[in-house]
């Protein structure tokens, strides 16, 4: 991800002046070309994705060795082949990167339901979140859906991420202490609290399609919004889309950019929240990782389908649909707390 003054290597791109920082340019630019040219894909790209599969058998070869006992070990096998968390982990990883929500604010309470404790399902949704987050970014920028960075001029999208992420990050890792260090938290108040938040965020991005609002960017309303993401994403394992996707909409972001800036930032903050349940893990926790091979399955490869939906569906639907489904994953939340 690089950007010299006109970028052409980005798949699918037009050249994007950087003199004038804009955001949400390269989205826009992407929501004018007809239907047709969304859909397409380049031949590049097309190898860049094969190369990907490949990257993931090489992962999932991985962790059925240290899942279990060995290469063809019984515990392994079985664990790669739970169909209903491999279908959960595709569904919502699409859900999530086609609206920069849902994955672990979901899934925690559907996986609590099939019997699975808070310790072995949080951390492999940390470890989880952080390959498919970042994969999820990468593609949104080779998909045409934001311009990211790593050389200076930093893009606005790049620096977005970098806040999120920063902020992010440090509340995650004080939740993470809070919650398992000092305080004994209740896991049912936490995941009721995370899903009356993420309700109330849906209703009022529902609100703000109704009401005159702000079109320009104003990132200083993104730190307080990245902290109670990272704050919600350390002691439940999901909350953080919600939070961190809308508050940047809110702040002014295009729905199609804000959600690739959460994808990415998503998977930075994961990876802190992933290696500190790992120390925990050395301190003797009883942390398992036997769900991540069938879970991880799913993901991946909705980390792939997904961030192309963003590039074809017009930014309109998203306007509408990233609210509804915030409202939808808090009200599905609360009925697996009290249904």
């Amino acid at each position: 991800m690089s950007n010299p003054p006109t970028e052409t290597d980005s798949a699918f791109q037009e050249p994007v002046d950087y003199a004038e920082p804009a955001i949400d340019r390269a989205a826009r630019r992407l929501d004018e070309k007809p239907i047709g040219d969304r859909v397409r894909l380049r031949r590049r790209t097309r190898r860049r994705l094969v190369l990907l599969v490949a990257g993931y058998l090489v992962i999932l070869a991985g962790s059925v060795l240290v899942t279990g006992d060995g290469p063809a070990d019984s515990q392994s096998v079985r664990s790669l082949l739970l169909p209903g968390v491999l279908l959960a982990g595709f569904v919502f990883e699409t859900l999530d990167s086609a609206s920069g929500m849902g994955f672990g604010t979901s899934l925690t309470p559907l996986l609590f339901s099939f019997g699975y404790a808070p310790l072995e399902v949080v951390p492999v949704l940390f470890v989880t979140e952080t390959v498919t987050g970042l994969l999820a970014g990468v593609l949104h920028h080779e998909f045409g859906n934001v311009q990211f960075s790593v050389t200076p001029p930093l893009t606005d999208a790049t620096r977005a991420v970098a806040l999120l992420a920063g902020v992010g990050v440090l509340g995650t890792l004080v939740s993470i202490g809070f919650a398992y260090l000092l305080v004994e938290l209740p896991a049912r108040a936490i995941e009721v609290y995370v899903a009356l938040l993420v309700i109330a965020m849906g209703v009022i991005g529902l609100l703000r399609q109704l009401l005159p609002s702000e079109v320009s960017y104003r990132p200083r309303r993104l730190a307080g919004f990245a902290l109670l993401a990272g704050v919600n994403k350390g002691i439940s394992g999901g909350g953080y889309g919600p939070i961190a996707t809308l508050g940047q909409i809110y702040a002014g972001v295009y729905e199609k950019t804000a959600t690739a800036i959460t994808s990415l930032a998503e998977g930075i903050v994961s990876l802190v929240g992933a290696v500190a349940y790992f120390g925990l893990f050395l301190g003797g926790f009883p942390i398992e990782y036997g769900l991540f091979p069938s879970l991880f399955t799913g993901a991946f490869f909705a980390a792939i389908v997904a961030p192309y939906l963003v590039r074809v569906l017009p930014g309109r639907v998203l306007e509408y649909l990233i609210p509804l489904y915030a409202f939808a994953i808090g009200a599905f939340a609360l009925v697996q707390l009290f249904g």
